[in-house]
């Protein structure tokens, strides 16, 4: 699943890098970022919601490709850096003292670094469209890019944590825990890189409880919202 996903992410990219290849009109122009609680389904949405635009999309635009993980192989990439800074790469996981000690010794970027050139990246994807971009504070990343719909999906504790235990194996405490420390680790990235609070609802298009509505309607509401969009 992850080599495929990787796939479509480089075919995504190759296609904007062959000579004559051009950025997609501005009046289709169309991208969604997505934040999440974990265990509320966001992958399974991204997923699901880029098959659903893909068919009703304009002959000329790419493709719809999702940047979950694999958004951090081309943060990588663009970047020159060494893959193994991948373990630094995700939501607020480099301590202070790492983060000194990085920036003393020069052994790897600081993580405002880390976390500018992620953000560069994500522009650069959210301009060129027919993206949806997973987590990040992708949805203040690109706030003023007018043809980027920006959604919140949130779900109550008791499924996220049945949802994790299906998905990744793990007990119940184990998948509480995992919920809770993810979700304040989420909320500690975007207050310390851009001073927002996550669960603000003014920061985003929509917010959709999934324990409610479930994954395809959830596709489904998010989808119409983007293609009606002026």
């Amino acid at each position: 699943m992850m080599n495929a996903s990787l796939d479509r992410c480089f075919s995504f990219i190759n296609s904007h890098s062959l000579p004559g290849a051009r950025a997609t009109p501005l009046g289709v122009r169309r991208a969604v970022t997505i934040s999440r609680q974990a265990g509320a389904g966001g992958l399974a949405v991204a997923e699901k919601l880029a098959a659903y635009l893909q068919p009703q999309a304009p002959p000329n635009n790419p493709t719809w490709t999702v940047f979950d993980r694999d958004l951090m192989t081309r943060v990588l990439a663009e970047h020159d850096l060494p893959s193994h800074l991948a373990k630094f790469l995700p939501e607020d996981r480099i301590s202070a003292i790492e983060d000194a000690l990085a920036d003393i010794f020069g052994v790897r970027p600081t993580s405002k670094t880390l976390v500018e050139q992620t953000a560069e990246t994500m522009m650069k994807l959210a301009e060129l469209g027919s993206v949806i971009l997973v987590g990040r504070a992708g949805n203040i990343v690109t706030a003023k890019l007018p043809h980027v719909f920006h959604v919140r999906l949130v779900a109550s504790l008791e499924d996220r944590i049945q949802r994790i235990c299906a998905a990744d194996r793990k007990t119940p405490a184990e998948a509480r825990r995992f919920c809770l420390e993810e979700e304040q680790a989420r909320a500690r990235y975007v207050k310390t890189y851009y001073h927002a609070d996550i669960n603000d609802p003014l920061l985003y298009h929509l917010v959709i409880n999934t324990s409610r509505v479930g994954y395809d309607n959830a596709t489904h509401m998010i989808g119409e919202a983007v293609r009606q969009r002026v």
